[in-house]
């Protein structure tokens, strides 16, 4: 599917997410729309969002707990996830191709995708906790 065929409520959507450095959830994109003056219904945003990630031209995630995230990179990456304050970062240094290698070979599978979260405290936190 060519992102110029998108209709306009997905292409709404879709920048969002496209604009995002936070890999938002669907109230995010939402309240993002809403402070733009878009009226798009919850139904349209989260319709928009399976259809987005159907076609693959954004990611859910599944990182903590019930709520998706949803990205807009689509090289391989993996996640890091502050484990104070929820914030999402993207990891790119590739997992060592010896350790896809022997994980493919232990469970006798064909591997497909990776996909790896990291947990940790962001600097931020790191500071904070510093402070107080």
């Amino acid at each position: 599917m060519a992102k110029r065929n998108l209709t306009a409520p997905r292409k709404l959507v879709y920048d969002i997410v496209m604009q995002s450095e936070d890999h938002p959830t669907a109230a995010d994109i939402i309240d993002r729309l809403k402070s733009q003056g878009q009226s798009v219904a919850y139904a349209t945003v989260y319709n928009s969002l399976r259809f987005l990630t159907d076609e693959g031209l954004i990611r859910e995630l599944k990182l903590e707990g019930k709520t998706s995230r949803y990205d807009g990179r689509d090289e391989d990456h993996a996640h890091i996830v502050c484990v104070s304050c929820g914030r999402v970062d993207e990891v790119m240094t590739p997992p060592p191709a010896e350790w896809l290698a022997r994980i493919a070979a232990e469970s006798d599978y064909e591997l497909t995708e990776e996909q790896f979260i990291f947990k940790g405290v962001c600097p931020a936190c790191r500071t904070s906790r510093l402070k107080n």
